[in-house]
């Protein structure tokens, strides 16, 4: 029961059954929101689905040390029910639109800006308020099973958004979603608030924001896994972009394959945070490794001959993908400092949603003039590229060498500049 410890605890059971009711809900609209852009606004134009994700993802750059602020300094049980209320709205508007037959693609743009500036206050604050609901020797584990809930509704809601976009269209897609924030509101209304961790909260004054920043330059550990983040989410993580432009353009596939593939990748995904969710530390070698693994995954997707090679190679893309996020995010939170872990983590969604404006745009170019399988061969680039980056920084960081240690065995091992193995023998 290792692996499901955090759910032993009342108040992360009910916030982990009720963020999976939402994150369903989620993923529904995401679907049927790109197959809206992709193949019924547009002419199966991948650059504006890229803009889309970019609008939707942008104000992290914009409110990013604002929004971890706000989340360091108020209630964030509180901020967290105004945020979710605001989304369904937001998804209430869309859906009335397009049920209406009155949606155009600049709607979506606005939809999508105005839902980019509300997650940015939510994300540091959701990613946070784990810390009021578990203890911190049990935060590894409970910010894995987040992103096992997350990816779990991966494999139901683009399946079941691909069938009903189908059948009654995107709008009522975006309608039922709407209704799925009530779960998270019910949960944050209901918890028990007598339970919940008292953490310290940014004392008021000037110059918070520029602490959050400092904070982060005089951790160059942080700076690196940060790099790595930004790598992989600005050119890696646009797996909207790529399974869309895969199964319409290569393989000439309708909604309901689109929707199968991207539950198919989410299998890849569980798995990836259920294997962290028994780590009860992270580590950096399990971030770089992760990104290149994710790296080949990537070239392997890009080669498959048929949709259903494709679907098989979705699953290790997805796994190591996972394993990547929440290595990162984890490493990140168990790290810093509960007072700063607000600002710190809104700095790190900022990087690594906020390079999506400048790498959904190019991925969806690079698609639309040479072809969908040389995206995928941007995303291996970006992986391969932040491992090698992170590895080449350890390396240094640490002062390590190889040494051949002839005897008692024939043996290759990493050492410090003290002589010592930094991490046991290497073969």
């Amino acid at each position: 029961m290792g692996m499901f410890r955090s759910l032993h605890i009342h108040n992360y059971r009910v916030w982990f059954f009720g963020a999976l009711v939402s994150n369903i809900g989620t993923w529904m609209q995401r679907t049927a929101q790109d197959w809206l852009v992709y193949d019924i606004l547009t002419d199966q134009d991948a650059a504006a689905m890229g803009i889309v994700m970019a609008l939707q993802l942008g104000p992290q750059l914009l409110v990013a040390p604002w929004a971890g602020l706000i989340a360091d300094s108020v209630d964030r049980r509180k901020l967290l029910i105004i945020t979710q209320l605001s989304m369904a709205v937001l998804g209430v508007g869309l859906g009335l639109m397009v049920v209406l037959s009155v949606a155009e693609l600049w709607h979506v743009y606005a939809f999508a800006l105005a839902l980019g500036f509300v997650s940015a206050v939510d994300a540091p604050a959701r990613q946070t308020f784990v810390s009021e609901l578990v203890r911190d020797d049990y935060l590894p584990n409970a910010v894995a099973l987040n992103s096992a809930s997350f990816n779990g509704a991966r494999m139901v809601g683009p399946a079941v958004a691909g069938l009903l976009t189908v059948a009654v269209g995107p709008g009522w897609v975006f309608m039922i979603n709407a209704l799925t924030f009530g779960a998270m509101i019910f949960v944050l209304m209901t918890i028990r608030r007598s339970e919940l961790r008292v953490l310290e909260k940014s004392p008021p004054g000037k110059g918070r924001i520029r602490e959050g920043f400092r904070y982060v330059r005089n951790r160059p550990d942080l700076m690196m896994v940060m790099l790595a983040i930004f790598i992989v989410g600005t050119f890696g993580l646009n797996f909207a972009v790529y399974i869309a432009a895969m199964a319409r353009t290569e393989f000439n596939s309708g909604a309901g394959v689109f929707g199968v593939l991207s539950s198919v990748m989410a299998v890849g995904s569980v798995a990836g945070a259920l294997l962290s969710a028994r780590r009860s530390k992270p580590r950096l070698r399990f971030i770089y490794g992760a990104a290149a693994a994710f790296g080949v995954a990537c070239a392997a997707a890009a080669l498959a001959p048929t949709v259903w090679l494709f679907g098989l190679t979705l699953v290790p893309v997805g796994l190591f993908a996972l394993t990547l996020m929440t290595s990162a995010n984890a490493y990140v939170q168990t790290t810093t400092e509960q007072v700063m872990r607000g600002r710190v983590m809104a700095l790190y969604f900022a990087i690594f949603l906020g390079g999506t404006p400048i790498g959904a745009p190019i991925v969806g170019l690079v698609s639309n003039t040479f072809g969908p399988r040389w995206s995928l061969a941007v995303a291996a680039a970006a992986g391969i590229t932040a491992a090698l980056a992170g590895m080449i920084w350890a390396w240094r960081a640490h002062h390590l060498r190889l040494r051949y240690d002839s005897a008692p065995r024939r043996r290759l091992r990493i050492e410090t500049d003290f002589g010592e193995p930094a991490a046991g023998p290497q073969r």
